[in-house]
């Protein structure tokens, strides 16, 4: 019983003990789109889009460059409309982090 009541501690200090966030993240599954930075919408069209990407496993590595200059590389974007990160992660074992910049 005593081993039983230890358990239900440690996972209850695990699973509920989170900072606030300001972005959503689920314990089990998360797969989110959120905008990190706009520009004047109207100004420009945005017809090119740049990736760059990080991953991390076991919440215990983590590699990749997942850096707004990255993306514009990747898109040949030299001026930026928007910019969305985009996360996934499956029971933390295994986790997907995308900055999408919008420009021309």
């Amino acid at each position: 019983m005593k081993k039983f009541l230890v358990l239900v501690a440690v996972l209850g200090t695990v699973l509920f003990s989170s900072c606030a966030t300001t972005t959503p993240c689920g314990v089990l599954f998360t797969d989110v789109r959120l905008p990190m930075a706009t520009g004047n919408v109207s100004e420009i069209a945005s017809p090119k889009m740049g990736v760059s990407v990080s991953h991390s496993v076991l919440n215990l590595i983590a590699t990749g460059d997942s850096s707004i200059t990255t993306a514009c590389a990747n898109g040949n974007i030299t001026r930026i409309h928007h910019v969305d990160w985009e996360a996934s992660s499956f029971l933390g074992l295994y986790s997907t982090y995308k900055c999408v910049v919008w420009g021309e």
